[in-house]
């Protein structure tokens, strides 16, 4: 895809903009080449077509994360996979609300999706972006969504707002670099940079901090309650609550079909070490890295069979949205040849190969195993005690 700049922006703002937003909404999704010849055929300028056909294949995958409001919205590449879903934002949004805040300031605010989503709760929004595009594109959505008077966005510079205007703040800080939009995972090259992140809790009442999710606990301001979300059983965020909305040290908050489900605890507790026993529960990764297995374990009556890997293990079964359960029906020492020969008597042709603490490649191991069959298996390659295993299961019910 190539990229729009802001007079290919502006353009795409006209009528005739709109019109060739249209028509390469009808043909996303296909062979850009075709798609281009499409859109030329009919009329189109090649720049504008190729302006269009960009935004009508960002729209068309950023419906995941926004649903049907990414149709009208402007999007960039790195804007879109940095943006919160919208599900998150929402919850994020009535979370800032329920505690009081009226006024925010989302400082890097992207093209909007957290903005929008406050401003959707009854909060003004006062967002700044330093990229005049991504700006440009953010007003543009506030403006779509009919948020206009309520979410309003200045190109500048995050670190000289002044906050004092303001009973909130939200930043979400660039963690990609200019230009290569390479990831960038150390948080002190963030922008804004970290130092000035971590010190607006002290000026504002009420900040949120959106981080990686591999954030390094030690980085975790002291005070502060770190949350881990995951939809669906992906690990999308971590964001960091200071000041008046800290409310607990660590918080898994897992977001299934619907409905929303929350771990919370020290982020310091241990879980007992056991054996393997017949059920064996595969923690969410937000509770895998909110620190929060051992309290998990405690929900589930479970150990761990090695005190780093996080997999629980039961001798009942038992339905949480916090992980999955799986029956265990062989434990063996790994062996290639001995797992190889196990699962040929018991007829598996199709495997699901799961891993913790192991070095071996799935999809390697899977073309090792060599398999035919008509059954199907789950198997998990571990360490029991420090030694590598594999664990043979079947789904529970």
């Amino acid at each position: 895809m190539g990229r729009v700049d802001l007079d290919q922006f502006a353009v795409l703002r006209t009528p005739e903009g709109s019109a060739a937003l249209d028509a390469a909404a009808r043909v996303a999704g296909g062979d850009p080449l075709t798609s281009a010849a499409a859109l030329r055929s009919a009329g189109v300028p090649a720049d504008l077509a190729a302006a269009a056909l960009t935004q009508a294949e960002l729209r068309r995958r950023a419906t995941g994360k926004f649903g049907p409001e990414a149709a009208g919205m402007f999007l960039t590449r790195a804007g879109l996979e940095q943006a919160t879903r919208r599900v998150v934002a929402d919850r994020r949004a009535a979370r800032l609300r329920d505690a009081g805040v009226r006024a925010l300031a989302d400082l890097g605010c992207g093209l909007g999706a957290d903005a929008l989503a406050a401003a959707r709760a009854g909060i003004r929004v006062y967002g700044v972006e330093a990229d005049p595009l991504t700006a440009a594109m953010a007003a543009a959505n506030a403006g779509a969504a009919g948020l206009a008077d309520a979410f309003t966005v200045e190109c500048g510079d995050a670190t000289a707002f002044d906050v004092s205007r303001v009973d909130g703040v939200f930043c979400d800080p660039a963690r990609r670099s200019t230009g290569t939009g390479r990831r960038i995972f150390d948080p002190k090259a963030y922008s804004p940079p970290w130092d000035f992140v971590t010190d607006l809790a002290a000026r504002v009442p009420h900040t949120v901090v959106k981080v990686a999710p591999g954030l390094d606990h030690a980085l975790i301001p002291a005070g502060a309650e770190a949350e881990w979300v995951s939809v669906d059983g992906d690990l999308v965020e971590a964001a960091l609550w200071c000041g008046r909305l800290a409310e607990l040290p660590r918080r898994a908050t897992v977001l299934r079909a619907g409905a929303v489900h929350q771990l919370t605890g020290s982020g310091t507790e241990e879980a007992a070490v056991g054996p393997v026993r017949r059920y064996l529960y595969d923690p969410d990764p937000a509770v895998v890295r909110a620190h929060l297995v051992a309290e998990l374990a405690t929900a589930l009556g479970a150990t761990i069979a090695d005190p780093s890997i996080a997999y629980l293990y039961a001798d009942t079964p038992d339905v949480t949205p916090f992980a999955r359960c799986l029956e265990v029906t062989d434990v063996l020492p790994f062996s290639l040849k001995r797992l190889r020969a196990l699962l040929r008597d018991r007829r598996v042709g199709r495997v699901e190969i799961l891993k913790r603490g192991s070095a071996l490649e799935p999809e390697r191991l899977r073309r090792d195993l060599r398999l035919a069959g008509d059954q199907a298996a789950s198997v998990v390659l571990t360490r029991v005690a420090g030694a590598p295993t594999a664990l043979v299961c079947r789904p529970t019910g």
